[in-house]
């Protein structure tokens, strides 16, 4: 499963998880970091992407719109970099499972 990382974390988090969320990006290491929400949503939905975000724009969006591509809504606030790695890492399984589904959002606390 491929994760694209929001702005509004850090890129450090595409290192985190290359045995589980292998081939993720981050908005900044793609060239994205200035692209409109709609451009990123495009971009990820047209390669395979999840998207994982602190804001609700995503979450708004995909209600709106529908997968592709899937939102994974984290709602813990900024945190250190280890603590959203941390909270991701222990919903690993809930993000595996949201992955087969057909829910479009899937939130984190």
């Amino acid at each position: 499963m491929k994760l694209l990382f929001d702005q509004n974390l850090s890129y450090k988090l595409c290192t985190q998880f290359p045995d589980i969320f292998p081939d993720s990006g981050h908005v900044r290491l793609l060239g994205l970091a200035q692209s409109a929400d709609r451009d990123l949503w495009q971009f990820a939905g047209a390669n395979g992407y999840t998207l994982v975000t602190l804001d609700a724009d995503f979450a708004e969006l995909v209600a709106l719109r529908g997968p592709p591509p899937k939102v994974i809504w984290l709602r813990c606030g900024n945190q250190p970099t280890l603590t959203v790695a941390r909270l991701m890492r222990q919903n690993a399984e809930a993000i595996a499972a949201f992955q087969r589904d057909e829910a479009a959002c899937l939130e984190i606390y």
